[in-house]
């Protein structure tokens, strides 16, 4: 963006270069659309460690084996499962013609088409794989596309607007970076597609944004991720995989576990587990380059401030390890705090925490544990821990969520064979896999006439007769 232009005009002025090239550029061959993504793939090998680097520093000592597992090789590989399975999902697909007229030579089929240019926000704590794995299922259905990184993140930001500017003709691939007031101009603008990544309250800004041109949304909103944990669990198993889970980017991930519903009686048991598992991944907390800082103070003193709205409403706090309180706070890293019997009207259990804190709740009767959940909003991810297929099974029909991993955490979200996205409160659309292909696709159904048009000898065109309406009268049948 130059000098003189407002984030609208550079924003408009990049749409507008794309959709006059999608245009011009008519069908988008096979081999094209696996080139866009091989030269992503390229690209993000190249600026790997600088890439990882940006994260770091936009985090305040991010672990770069973290990022490179998440972000990098995360966004790599919804990149090659879009480029090895492409040829699997393009192609017209035939459909069944209207009798009686498919006598006469008349055909049907279904050709998926590119929508056009689409519009990709990403977020901050995922900045390069919230970009790239829409992209992935963007670029796979013939699209061009404009990112707008987060401003959270500037560093990464500014690594994807260099990597993307040296690869790729603008026309194809763009990249705006900027604050609130670009990303607001990107939500207004009249994209064929727009993809948004964070929280609720911002998304339903982007969807009323995007109604004003009928832009159609992919949206993936996070919520509060519930765990259950059956009575036939191993309390120590559940234990291990939800704190190692939580414990992923100090669980700032929209698919972090944020409230655990254990058995009563199993609890203590659960909370001891927790502590042990957590005190062996992280026997230190300040100074220690394993644990992600939280991004920065503004977040870090909202996660503080749930914890201690909870802590002072009466819940009981234990913090996952014997640390000193105040251990890491200089940095932005805390240890995992444990949150048991949070009121429903306290900080902690009205929001998405996205930060080192956990709810523990208990049930009696695992269906009082579901009514709770299902009182609240859709999750984008919910976690059954338990070897009891039946009740497994009964989860599973009496919930409803984005997506579902059974004795683990997280682990759902890396399918890139299957569509990630939300439902309800958490989102809607999805990207990943043939769906994800599907979202950004227009289906377009075509029929083509026979060569000979039976209607006028069949009586069916105007004056109508009796004859007429007797057949027409005939063929309304069960």
């Amino acid at each position: 963006m130059s000098t003189n232009e407002t984030p609208t005009t550079a924003i408009r002025r990049a749409l507008d270069l794309q959709r006059a090239a999608f245009i011009v550029e008519g069908a988008v061959g096979i081999e094209t659309r696996k080139a866009r993504l091989q030269r992503v793939i390229d690209l993000v090998v190249e600026h790997n460690d600088a890439l990882c680097e940006a994260m770091r520093d936009d985090f305040g000592g991010r672990p770069v084996a973290f990022s490179m597992m998440n972000d990098v090789l995360g966004s790599l590989a919804a990149l090659k499962a879009a480029r090895d399975h492409l040829h699997e999902w393009v192609g017209d697909q035939p459909r069944t013609s209207v009798q009686p007229f498919d006598q006469f030579g008349a055909t049907a089929w279904l050709k998926i088409q590119p929508k056009g240019v689409v519009g990709i926000i990403g977020t901050w704590n995922a900045p390069l794989f919230t970009l790239l794995a829409p992209l992935a299922s963007v670029f796979a259905a013939g699209n061009r596309a404009v990112l707008k990184p987060s401003e959270v993140a500037p560093r990464t930001a500014e690594e994807v607007a260099r990597m993307v500017a040296q690869g790729f003709d603008p026309a194809v691939l763009a990249v705006v970076t900027g604050g609130p007031e670009t990303a607001t101009a990107f939500t207004a603008q009249p994209w064929d597609h727009l993809v948004f990544t964070g929280s609720i309250e911002v998304g339903k800004r982007v969807m009323k944004a995007a109604a004003e041109n009928l832009v159609p949304v992919t949206l993936e909103l996070g919520g509060k991720s519930p765990v259950l944990i059956g009575r036939s669990a191993d309390i120590r198993t559940a234990a291990e995989r939800i704190a190692v889970g939580k414990a992923m980017n100090s669980g700032q991930l929209c698919v972090a576990p944020d409230v655990v519903w254990v058995p009563a009686e199993k609890m203590d048991e659960f909370v001891a587990a927790v502590r042990e598992v957590y005190a062996g991944l992280f026997p230190t907390i300040a100074g220690n380059a394993d644990i992600t800082p939280t991004v920065n103070d503004r977040h870090f003193a909202r996660v503080e401030s749930y914890v201690a709205d909870a802590g002072a409403r009466g819940a009981r706090v234990v913090m996952a390890g014997d640390f000193p309180s105040a251990e890491g706070t200089a940095e932005r890293r805390m240890p995992l705090r444990l949150v048991i019997g949070a009121p429903a009207d306290s900080e902690i259990a009205r929001h998405e925490i996205f930060g080192a804190a956990m709810m523990i709740e208990t049930y009696r009767e695992i269906g009082d544990a579901v009514a709770a959940i299902n009182a609240g909003g859709r999750p984008l991810a919910l976690y059954y821990f338990g070897s009891d297929e039946a009740e497994q099974a009964w989860v599973l029909d009496h919930t409803l969520s984005g997506g579902v991993a059974i004795n683990d955490v997280l682990m759902h979200a890396a399918l890139h064979d299957a569509p990630f996205g939300g439902v309800g409160s958490s989102g809607m659309g999805h990207y990943h896999g043939r769906e994800g292909f599907l979202e950004f696709s227009h289906l377009r159904s075509v029929y083509k006439a026979g060569s000979h048009d039976p209607r006028r000898e069949w009586g069916m065109l105007p004056p109508y007769g009796p004859h007429f309406e007797g057949m027409m009268r005939a063929s309304v049948t069960r």
